[in-house]
This record gives structure tokens, sequence and C-alpha cells, in this order.
């Protein structure tokens, strides 16, 4: 076969690609200079490998074997927690239509709760109440594992499965040391529910965990500050706790720091003043430590949180394993509420004890609520429910008043007696009681009313601050009838007072002062002075001006709806004296009863006969002594 030969023009082309690639080459080799500059180059780039390669964290996820024996070093069996995809710090959000959760995979334990609805310090303001958010809660298990290391489930992993059971969201948080060894913590949120089902519980760990020994489970949480008067909330924020099968205690708001421990403890409550987070278990906790922080020294610098709370709860083992079915509630500190869960919530609430309690749950708030419930706004239902006491109250300021013209029309008569015995204070007295015996008038009568009333007072006095239906409701100049009602903001601060000036304290401060200007004339002129005791018309005129003054001072930051009952309580009061006083007491007729009542033959009681033969004794001995 012919061999096929090259023309001229591809032989002339070759040369001239030859000739091109090499004058290329030629004119792109890099000098000396330019050679070691590449190689500096080429030396940062590779030490920046090395440092990225070095600040990787060892366990996001344990794929080498270097950094599995290291997480196994520090962890010992957790170290496979550590290993799965989960080893990371995405958050699991649940949420209802009241309440909102985001549960960490680092701890398992909720890092954020959000109460839908509500605002914090003033209405319109678009910030939704937290009670957990940013790292203010902890809620920690300390494990003590059998080959001697202590770890805390705060800074371990947790796997996450989210699941349904009907219309409740469940999720479970696993902290494994195996495939089937792990510590759960298993969540369960309810439609329209404040309360979650929550369970702690091992399974396969009595190789791994020290056994021998309770876990040791610390819950603290730093309160937010929900509130306009910080002062205010941080008086209603307290640690309240129940304990040996129903007994119910707290730990003292007004200290810097309490302490105390407890046995058989059923459920532990961080009460804030509008807001709660309770912790409820059905297998009691042993023994149990609490401590409660103040974290409010100065008003104008301490603005965030109030309290530190810190319980210390033992989770015992039983069968080498742990299982307890609790519940959680994160939600708002009513009573309705909370007693409608019928697990004794309602003693979180600061109702008041004995009595005072008693008329609070039995009268004043189903009173409350059945006003409530027409539709009115909150401000005229409090003036209703104040109209509705102090009608059920007449009888009683009517026989105090009656008792006090009683003893201003015999008034005459015991001067005459004091005047006539007052070398012989025995006679005197013994005198004074018989005329006081003979007219029907019992000095005490006038007291008795009074004391009567002590109850009412004290249970109103705790009803408005725990009434949470009043926060941020508005009424005339108020924005919110739970806290103090500002008209200006003062300059300054005035000690006990604060640095604003509240209206509804001064028109309560008013109405109490013309309400005891009324009263302390007649009680003035009723009760003659007594030789040897204390000037009564002196301290009555003191007390005239002292108690409005203390009025303003002390409910200045307090609840506006508390002054706005007391200021409408005094104004109905007055106008029932006047009427009273006017148009229903015939000081011509009391008059005339007494000198009735003198006339009749009265069998002494036993305690009248008792104290008549005392005083004759103590009056023979005294003339014996002579």
């Amino acid at each position: 076969m012919e061999e096929k030969k090259l023309d001229v023009k591809t032989i002339v082309g070759f040369v001239l690609i030859s000739g091109l690639l090499m004058w290329m080459m030629y004119t792109n080799t890099p000098s000396p200079e330019e050679l070691k500059e590449q190689e500096k180059k080429e030396q940062v780039e590779q030490n920046k490998v090395v440092e990225n390669t070095q600040a990787t964290p060892e366990v996001a996820t344990l794929t080498d074997s270097l950094s599995i024996a290291k997480a196994q070093q520090a962890l010992g069996s957790f170290a496979y927690s550590a290993s799965l995809p989960s080893a990371n710090e995405n958050v699991t959000e649940i949420k209802n239509d009241v309440l909102a959760l985001k549960i960490a995979n680092k701890g398992g334990y909720i890092t954020e709760a959000t109460v839908l609805g509500f605002e914090k310090f003033e209405k319109n303001s678009g910030e939704l109440v937290k009670i957990i958010n940013d790292n203010n809660a902890n809620f920690d298990i300390t494990l003590n594992t059998n080959d001697n290391r202590t770890l805390h489930t705060k800074d371990l992993f947790f796997e996450p499965k989210y699941s349904t059971e009907g219309e409740n969201q469940v999720l479970t948080m696993q902290l494994k040391a195996g495939p089937n060894q792990f510590l759960e913590y298993r969540y369960v949120l309810k439609p329209g529910e404040y309360m979650l089902d929550f369970s702690i519980r091992s399974q396969g760990l009595e190789n791994v965990v020290n056994t021998s020994k309770p876990l040791d489970l610390e819950w603290q949480l730093k309160t937010y500050r929900n509130e306009k008067s910080i002062s205010y909330e941080n008086r209603y924020t307290e640690l309240v706790y129940e304990y040996e099968e129903g007994k119910d205690d707290y730990l003292n708001a007004q200290k810097e720091l309490a302490q105390t421990t407890a046995e058989e403890v059923t459920y532990v409550a961080f009460k804030q003043h509008h807001f709660t987070s309770i912790l409820l278990t059905d297998t009691p906790f042993k023994t149990a430590e609490f401590k409660s922080e103040n974290l409010v020294a100065n008003e104008d610098v301490d603005t965030v949180y109030t309290k530190n709370f810190t319980a210390k709860l033992p989770l015992e083992f039983k069968n080498g394993a742990v299982n307890y079915n609790m519940n959680w509630y994160y939600g708002p500190a009513k009573y309705q509420i909370l007693n409608d869960y019928d697990r004794n919530l309602d003693e979180v609430m600061p109702l008041g004890w004995g009595i005072f309690g008693w008329i609070n749950r039995y009268i004043f708030i189903p009173a409350f609520g059945f006003i409530t419930s027409l539709g009115i706004g909150y401000g005229i239902a409090i003036i209703v429910f104040t109209i509705l006491v102090r009608i059920v109250m007449s009888p009683i300021t009517y026989k105090s008043y009656l008792s006090q013209a009683k003893m201003k029309v015999i008034r005459p008569e015991i001067q005459e007696i004091n005047d006539k015995y007052k070398d012989n204070a025995m006679k005197r007295q013994q005198e004074t009681m018989a005329l006081y015996s003979k007219a029907g008038v019992s000095p005490m009568a006038g007291c008795i009313p009074a004391v009567m009333q002590i109850p009412v007072f004290y249970a109103l006095f705790q009803f408005f601050p725990s009434m949470f239906d009043l926060r941020q409701k508005s009424f005339l100049w108020a924005d919110d009838l739970s806290s103090y009602d500002a008209v200006f903001q003062l300059p300054f601060k005035i000690p006990f007072y604060g640095d604003h000036v509240s209206l509804f304290p001064i028109l309560a401060s008013v109405a109490i002062f013309f309400y005891m200007r009324m009263t302390t004339g007649d009680q003035q002129m009723a009760a003659p002075q007594q030789e040897g005791m204390p000037d009564m018309s002196k301290i009555m005129k003191m007390m005239l001006y002292i108690s409005p003054l203390m009025m303003l001072f002390f409910f200045n930051n307090y609840a506006s709806g508390l002054s706005l009952y007391y200021f409408i309580s005094n104004l109905i009061t007055i106008g029932i004296m006047f009427v009273i006083k006017n148009y229903i007491i015939d000081n011509d007729k009391i008059h005339a009863k007494i000198q009735e009542n003198k006339g009749k033959q009265k069998k002494e009681s036993k305690f009248q006969k008792k104290m008549r033969e005392m005083m004759e004794q103590a009056e023979a001995q005294q003339k014996n002594k002579k």
C-alpha cells in the first residue's frame, strides 16, 4: 500500500503551530521571584486548611476513631448519644392554641414557654408573655455512672421523636447509652390545655448508672418581669409547694434569700404574680430542697428578673429503673383554671388563710365572676361588687353607729359618775358598769361590728391582687386595673411613694378622711375621758390625718382596682352613715328607751354577777387597807 505523502501546506502549518506553542510556554514560564511568591501563597492556604480542621467540634458527629475515643473517655457509655445525628443544638416546637413550647436536643428540657394571648407590661405592646426564654431556666439530672463519672443531662444530647395520639402532640426525648438503653423525657400537649403530661423513665441503665441512691433532679427558674410595677409583681412572686398529703407552704417572698426542706412533696410551683409554672408528680418526692433568691435589690437597675427559684428533687430507683408520671403547668395564675384541676392548686393563689381564704373562695370569687359574666366592663364590675359588699355589711355599720348613739345619750350620766367618784377609781368603774347594765348599753357593742369587718377587709386586700381577670383591663384613666394608675410621672423618686402619682389612691385617701371626720366626732362625744387613761380625742385627731396619708403612700404602687374599691366603698359608707344619722336613728327615742330600761328590773347574767362580785371584793380589800 502506498504511503500518504505530506504536502507543503501541511508541513508549514505544523511548523507554525509548534512555534506558537513554544512561544506561549516561554512567555508563561514564571520567573524565580514569581516561583517563590507562589510557594508562599500555597503555604498560607495549607495553614488555613489545617486551622479550620482543628477548629471543627469533636462531638458534633463522631465519625473518626479519634473523636469516638475522646467522647468515650469523657462520657463513657453515653458517648453513644453523641454519635447520633441528633447531637446538635436543634429544638422541637409543640404548640396548641394557648401555649407554645420549644424543647432542645441539648438537655432535653423546655427552653422556651410562651403563653399565647397575653402580652407583657402594657397591652398592645406586641411582646407575648414568656415564662421561659433566653436560658433563664434549667432542668438537670445528675448521673453518677458505674465507671465513676458524674454527668449532667443539661450538657448531653437527647434524641427527639415526635408523634400524635389523636389530637394530642407527643414528644419523647431520649438520652441514649445504647440502642435500647436510655433516659427518657416524655411530653404530651393536649388541645386548649396549659397542663402537660410529663414523665421521666429509664430503661436498661442498671449497668450504666449507679442505682444504689436516687438521681438528683434540679429545676431552676429565674422569673421574668411581666408586669408594669416590678415591686408589686415581686411582692406576689413566691415559691409554693405541697407536701405530706395535702399540706401546703411557701417561701417568704420578701426575704433576700429563703431556703427550706420538705418531705413527701407532690408539687412545687414557681409562682409569678399573674403567671406560674408548676411541676406535679403522682409519686411524691421523698425529701426536697427549695430556695428562693430575691433578684431585685434596686428597682431602677434590676428590671429584667424578679426571683431565682431552685428546687432539688430526688428520683428514686425501683427495680433498677426510674419511673415518674408527672405534669407540668405553664400558664395564668388564675383561680378558676387552677381549681378546676382538682389537685389543690388553688393553694398557689395567695387568697389568705383560714376564714379570709374561705371568704374569697366561696363568696367573693363566685360573686365577682357572676358580675363580670354579665358583660359589663371590669371597672363597672368592681363598683357593682363594692355596692353589694357594702349593702351586705350595712347592718353591721348600723349596729356600730347605734351603739355610738346610745353611748352619746348616756354620756352626761357617765360624766357625773366620773366627777362624783374621781378619787375612787374602783367605785367609779363599778357605778359605770351598773349604769351600762341598767340602760342596756354595752361599750363593746361598738367594737364588735368593727372586729366583724376585719375578715372582710383582709379578704378583699388579698382578693384584688389575685384577680387575674383584672390584668390589662382599663377603666377611666387606668389602663391596667391590676397595676397602678399613673396620671403623672415624677422626675424624681420619693421614698416609700415612688416616681409617679396615682389618682385612685388620692381619691380613696380623701374619702377616708371625710369618713373618719364624720365618725370621729361622734366617737369623742360618746366616750368621755377616763382618768388615768390616754386622751382618745387626741389620738383620734392624729389618726384622722395619719390614716389617709398612709393610704396614699401605701397604695400608690398597688393595683388601681383595689384603690377604686376603697374609694367607692368609703363613698358608700359615708352615704349610709348620713342616712342612718339623719333619717333612721332618733336620739330622743334612744334616750326614752334607755330610761325605760333603767326602770326595769333586769336579771344579771352569770358574767355580770361575777364581775360585780369581783369589783365589790376589790373595793372591800381597798377599804380594809385604809
